[in-house]
């Protein structure tokens, strides 16, 4: 196959956040399955996972699956697929139990040797589980820890996905045509020979996270590009609900910090908001005030924010918390904030909305399966309905724990019926580009992605924003794929490729749904 480099394997994992760590981790007990989990970064652990702060939705002292249920189905705001959400109230508080603490070590807070729970933005109750204010990070040591014991996983860092392998699209005989798609496996770019991988598998997972780079600010690493989202379309897979792209009410606001979040459990612990002059303000917006759901505080912030000076609204914690308090309990944006000569035990942190979370994704059943066979989706990628049009705050940790174990649950059972596609059966990769790509053109095209994304399908939308992104996305998305085929391949360039796409789709679905629901704010 033209020098390529040809893997084989059982099962391809693409994405080494929570969903993909626990799907390979599960799958990893049946010794006889081959697992490939895959990264595009050079480090394992880089995910949305790695920087998730708050904590994650267990089973509190006085909760129950029914109270839990309500919660999701209020932050919802009438969206949410109620099958789904049944799934994750009864599975998920026992996954947390069994596979994080029990199985991987997660430690979690304690006092006198019970655990702690705590309260955030629109729940009922104290149920999320947390590790000081880097939860994800304690979550993602301890899986990937987990995961490097297990023989029959090959961990492959540093390569990128470039499309899905499908049937009959990269059929060597055209006649395949006549029987149905599905997926055999994928290409994968090794970002540092530049080399082309062609990687065979039985069943491919994509859990490749967030959007959230596809806009100008953005709590979500430099890794999450879409790039999951953009090769199922690419390859037809059923997409739904890509207009709800959830903004986090409070990232720090500063030229340095990088969007920095600052996590909701601030105010769940007792944080207020407050607007340029000091004063309370959430209460205009919501009688929940500063705990209203998250796509409420968002455009709460917004409008003060139009009507003042500032680009920011304040957080204090020091009103209403003692210095050893949030030393302790939120030692992360402590220290965080004093790099940036912010003392947040003294004065209060500049906070601004910044795009944090795709609701929507690719369509997937109770089992992780999408509309293409042997394609599975987990985690953000995909869409199983549990958020409806807007996430309930540390709900997604737990829906990627929960569909994990449920895919792997699949996969397990149809694994030995299931076999490999031929090398013969499929088109070998051709390089076209031989040039290679302008980093300054990358550079530029991506600002006009973001800027795009920022001021048309942002947190406040109407109608004519929205037709102008769709527009300029459709000319960039022409410009970039007809610079894609000519230059070589790079891991900057397929991000931007990918990007593009991923952009146009939620503006796209934002164009056909002209109604204002959750995180979707349409103003007339």
């Amino acid at each position: 196959m033209n020098n390529q480099k040809i893997l084989k394997t059982d099962v391809l994992v693409l994405g080494t956040g929570i969903a993909g760590c626990a799907v390979a981790l599960k799958l990893a007990e049946n010794k006889k399955i081959k697992i490939l989990l895959v990264t595009k970064d050079k480090d394992i652990r880089q995910s949305s996972t790695l920087r998730a702060q708050g904590g994650i939705i267990a089973r509190g002292p006085n909760d129950s699956k029914e109270k839990l249920k309500k919660d999701i189905l209020d932050a919802g705001d009438g969206l949410c697929n109620e099958k789904a959400v049944d799934i994750l109230a009864e599975e998920g508080p026992k996954l947390v139990k069994e596979m994080l603490i029990e199985k991987v070590g997660v430690e979690f807070n304690k006092s006198k040797g019970k655990l702690d729970y705590t309260r955030e933005a629109a729940h009922s109750e104290s149920r999320i589980l947390y590790k000081n204010d880097h939860t994800g990070e304690e979550i993602e040591k301890k899986l990937t820890k987990a995961l490097k014991k297990n023989k029959n996983v090959k961990i492959l860092t540093d390569h990128t996905l470039i499309d899905l392998l499908t049937l009959p699209h990269h059929a060597t005989d055209r006649r395949k045509v006549y029987q149905s798609k599905k997926c055999v496996g994928g290409y994968l770019l090794d970002n540092q020979s530049g080399l082309v991988k062609t990687v065979f598998a039985k069943e491919t997972v994509l859990a490749t996270g967030g959007i959230g780079q596809a806009y100008l600010r953005t709590t979500n690493p430099e890794v999450a590009t879409g790039d999951g989202l953009a090769a199922a379309s690419r390859a037809r897979v059923e997409i739904i609900n890509s207009e709800y792209v959830q903004f986090h009410p409070t990232s720090l606001f500063h030229r340095d910090a990088d969007n920095f979040l600052v996590s909701e459990s601030v105010r769940g612990e007792g944080a207020k908001l407050k607007n340029e002059k000091g004063k309370l303000f959430m209460k205009k917006y919501d009688k929940r005030g500063s705990l209203a759901p998250r796509d409420i505080v968002a455009r709460g912030i917004y409008e003060e924010i139009l009507g003042s000076k500032k680009h920011f609204v304040y957080l204090d914690l020091a009103s209403y918390m003692n210095k050893k308090y949030i030393e302790k309990r939120f030692p992360l944006i402590y220290e965080t904030c004093l790099k940036y000569d912010i003392d947040i035990t003294k004065e209060m942190i500049p906070v601004a909305p910044t795009a944090h979370y795709f609701c929507g994704g690719i369509r997937v059943d109770e089992f992780a399966r999408s509309s293409l066979e042997n394609l599975y989706a987990i985690g953000e990628v995909s869409c199983t309905g549990v958020h409806g049009a807007n996430r309930l705050a540390s709900a997604s940790l737990l829906e990627g724990l929960v569909w994990a174990n449920r895919c792997a649950e699949d996969i397990s059972e149809k694994i030995n019926n299931s076999k490999l596609t031929r090398e013969r059966d499929v088109r070998p990769w051709i390089y076209i580009g031989d040039q290679t790509a302008d980093p300054a053109l990358i550079k530029q095209d991506w600002m006009s992605v973001k800027s795009i994304m920022w001021n048309y399908v942002g947190i406040v939308r109407t109608e004519e924003r929205i037709e102008r992104a769709v527009l300029d996305l459709n000319y960039l998305k022409h410009r970039i794929e007809k610079f894609y085929r000519n230059v070589c391949l790079s891991k900057d360039l397929l991000e931007l490729r990918n990007g593009v796409q991923t952009a146009l789709i939620i503006a796209e679905a934002a164009k056909q749904n002209r109604k204002s629901r959750g995180c979707h704010y349409v103003k007339s």
